[in-house]
């Protein structure tokens, strides 16, 4: 097995690498739906091989696409499935969570290299060599062996339940479920517009603005999740007297240490519900700031996944607009713009491109 790319693995073509990247965000949601089905219905052999299909076809992108080091990671997975296929092997909960795994650490590769970061920290060659020998067990043998490759990529042992890089129980969730959570979620967004006529309008404005600046950038984040961030973001307010944040001016070092609290609050909430811990991560990060100054954990640029940093720009859009509200519209969006893009130490430089072109499009449009 060729593994050497995947030490450092890099980009060929860039324009291919968006190509797969957008092929990979279709297929990765058939890929955790078709795994929970057969959690309930594990004989199921048309869904073994669609998953099989879905990983082939990956595979066949990769090389299509020049990205030469996912092929080994899709190898195992599909070598796997074949045996299942062909009943050597049954589907159980431990396989299934060796496969989630794989699409997880392919998913953050190609998130990384779209950053140009490294991804050398997410031991692929491990993985990789892993799936190989996993592939290669006798069916009396292969869940074990499945528990250790889990524990060396990780650090933890399953406990299926414990795992830390995927939840699957949001892919089990059928899109009649999540559309009733996001309702809900949208009437609690709409009850903090109540607490002012300033804040009329704000949900609507918040979720347009964020949902086409993740379109501009080839939607690098999850849409379902980021619209529950930002319905909500602010939940966390709702705790905190009104005066300290309906009051526009300045406020003193003891109400801003409690508000600092909010997102975590709000994510804490978030997180306790079923299939939305992606959109709880980028609550809690929303006032995070590269360069390591933000709250509450004070995380570095790396750190902060990507809803949170399209959250932090549309936020404090909306905040720059309310408080320039009395120069009139046109003006306080000028103003609004310009904060943003003299603000490189508060957000992203990445988002704030794509974030300026949907601001001229809807200008242009009005």
């Amino acid at each position: 097995m060729e593994i050497q790319g995947l030490q450092n693995p890099q980009v060929i073509d860039w324009n291919a690498f968006v190509d797969f990247r957008d092929g990979l965000i279709d297929s990765a949601p058939q890929i955790e739906s078709l795994l929970a089905e057969l959690k309930k219905t594990p004989d199921d052999l048309s869904r073994i091989t669609q998953l099989f299909r879905l990983f082939h076809n990956i595979k066949g992108d990769a090389g299509l696409c020049r990205l030469p080091f996912v092929i080994p990671l899709i190898h195992g997975v599909e070598t796997i499935l074949s045996r299942m296929r062909s009943n050597e092997l049954a589907f159980s909960d431990l396989l299934a969570e060796v496969i989630l795994l794989t699409l997880d650490r392919l998913e953050q590769t190609i998130e990384l290299l779209g950053d140009h970061e490294s991804a050398a920290a997410l031991a692929l060659p491990t993985l990789a060599l892993g799936l190989e020998g996993l592939s290669q067990q006798g069916a009396d043998s292969i869940d074990a062996s499945a528990i250790r490759l889990i524990e060396t990529v990780t650090g933890f042992r399953p406990g299926l339940s414990k795992l830390p890089q995927r939840d699957a129980s949001n892919a089990a969730r059928n899109n009649a479920e999540r559309h009733e959570d996001l309702n809900f979620f949208h009437q609690l967004a709409l009850q903090l517009e109540t607490r002012s006529p300033l804040f009329t309008g704000r949900t609507a404005r918040n979720l347009e603005l964020a949902l086409e600046t993740n379109r501009a950038a080839g939607c690098r984040v999850n849409p379902i999740q980021l619209e529950a961030a930002i319905y909500l973001h602010d939940i966390g307010m709702m705790f905190l007297p009104e005066n300290y944040w309906l009051k526009i001016e300045s406020l003193d070092e003891s109400a801003r240490q409690k508000i600092n609290l909010h997102p975590a609050w709000g994510a804490g909430l978030t997180a306790r519900m079923v299939g939305w811990q992606d959109a709880a991560q980028m609550i809690i990060q929303h006032h995070e700031k590269p360069n390591g100054s933000g709250y509450p954990n004070q995380l570095m640029h790396s750190e902060i996944c990507d809803g949170a940093k399209i959250l932090a720009i549309v936020d404090a859009f909306d905040a720059i607009l309310l408080r320039h509200s009395h120069r009139g519209q046109q003006r306080s969006i000028l103003r609004a713009i310009a904060e943003i893009n003299a603000s490189d130490r508060q957000f992203s430089a990445e988002w704030i491109a794509p974030f300026n072109q949907v601001i001229r499009q809807m200008l242009e449009n009005k």
